[in-house]
């Protein structure tokens, strides 16, 4: 019988189109961490202390993680069901206007409760977007990849992290360096936000030019597609999708203690100018991008169970000295915390998707590795920054670092527990 040949994707198109959409994702993603943090708690949140508002603002910041596994069900099931490319430009639409939304909010002073209420309501388009958006990238990637370069293919969509988030923080550092606090308050801060409609542009311009990946057009051939994938992979994979899930715990709760309860800590109780401190988390950054290439050149070489394994003992001792590293108010020290931090946070990050994606089959990819990697937000991401501010305030720094410590352990074994099934792939 003749078969139709499967289209070619070329190499420089596929991991374009992997690491801008994930980077526009993530740039969406981490302006409103930001924000979530400088801004909304004086223009959404007003007449409450400080502490309150700030945990008020951090509570809209974790809706977007709840968000995330149902659009991981829903993009995943059209991704699994109708292809990735399609669902890819969906998943990016969905989230580009919920951003330009939050850019064009009025304040609570302008039109009262309502403002607090459309906040929410805008974070949770964002989490639906970007809950489908990351496993379709990395199957962009791992599904056009060599079987001897998963882990490298698969990174590149893990890269538009670090790259979006130095692009956010770029962002506010230019605005705050340039205009007074007032100003910046007033209408600043939405700059970033209206103008992540021009990226989304510049990404759906990328993901239309590719065509659809060689495995998923296997599946459609062989008759092989799920009728619901998300049932399958809960009936049918119930130890991939529960140990995926946990094994990414430790991923999620790490960068956003390193993002965003540093830059909360650090610019409220140890009293850095917030533009010093998005100087040093942008610094801390390039070494995030550093660990990311590199755990996935090992992870190619040596096993992707190894190589997260390794992190994940290596962070679980980051977590022990988490308070002696952050509570001295030197910058250089706060630069040497913080880049290793994020350091251990790309060795852990940079294999993630290809594992993920390798413990599901290909009729449930889309499905299994977005609801692994959504669940684990919410575990490991969702409220982090609201509890570490609470564990900070009432126990002391040292309680965060145990916490991470915690989380670590309950990775480790579920990476332990995860090796068989880790090993059958392609490694």
């Amino acid at each position: 019988m003749n078969q139709q040949p499967i289209p070619a994707n070329p190499v420089r198109r596929i991991l374009t189109a992997s690491l801008i959409g994930t980077t526009i994702e993530f740039f969406d993603f981490y302006i409103y961490a930001t924000a979530a943090v400088l801004v909304f708690p004086k223009l959404f949140f007003p007449g409450s202390d400080p502490t309150t508002a700030t945990l008020q603002s951090l509570a809209t910041f974790a809706l977007a993680f709840f968000a995330r596994p149902l659009g991981a069900a829903l993009f995943g099931h059209f991704g699994d069901r109708k292809g990735r490319k399609a669902t890819l430009v969906a998943a990016l639409m969905t989230m580009g206007p919920s951003t330009v939304a939050i850019g064009l909010l009025p304040g609570y002073a302008s039109i009262g409760i309502a403002a607090p209420i459309l906040l929410a309501l805008f974070r949770f388009g964002q989490g639906l977007g970007l809950g489908g958006e990351w496993g379709g990238a990395v199957l962009l990637a791992t599904e056009n990849a060599p079987a001897n370069k998963k882990a490298w293919y698969g990174m590149f969509p893990q890269l538009g992290a670090p790259i979006g988030f130095l692009i956010s923080s770029g962002s506010f550092l230019i605005l705050s360096k340039t205009m007074s606090e007032n100003d910046f308050i007033s209408y600043g801060w939405r700059i970033p936000f209206i103008a992540s409609a021009i990226l989304v542009w510049v990404g759906l311009y990328v993901r239309l030019k590719i065509t659809e990946t060689p495995e998923f057009m296997k599946i459609i051939d062989n008759k092989q597609r799920s009728k619901i994938p998300i049932a399958d992979v809960f009936v049918k994979h119930t130890k991939a999708i529960t140990l995926g899930t946990l094994a990414t715990i430790t991923t999620f709760l790490l960068f956003y203690l390193m993002t965003v309860f540093t830059l909360s800590y650090g610019t409220t109780v140890l009293h850095y100018p917030k533009s010093s401190f998005l100087i040093i988390q942008m610094i801390s950054m390039l070494f995030f991008g550093l660990g990311i290439p590199l755990s996935s050149l090992l992870a190619d070489k040596y096993g992707r169970s190894q190589m997260l394994i390794v992190a994940t003992i290596c962070i679980m001792a980051f977590g022990l000295v988490f308070a002696p590293l952050f509570t001295t108010g030197s910058p250089l020290t706060t630069a040497i915390f913080l880049s290793l931090g994020m350091f251990l946070m790309g060795l852990t990050y940079g294999p993630i998707g290809t594992t993920l994606a390798g413990i599901f089959p290909a009729s449930v990819r889309y499905t299994g590795a977005s609801l692994a990697f959504t669940l684990a937000g919410i575990l490991g991401a969702s409220l982090t920054p609201y509890l570490a501010t609470t564990l900070a305030h009432n126990y002391g720094l040292a309680s965060v670092g145990y916490y991470l410590t915690a989380a670590s352990a309950i990775t480790l074994l579920a990476l332990l527990g995860a090796r068989t099934m880790i090993s059958r792939q392609t490694e």
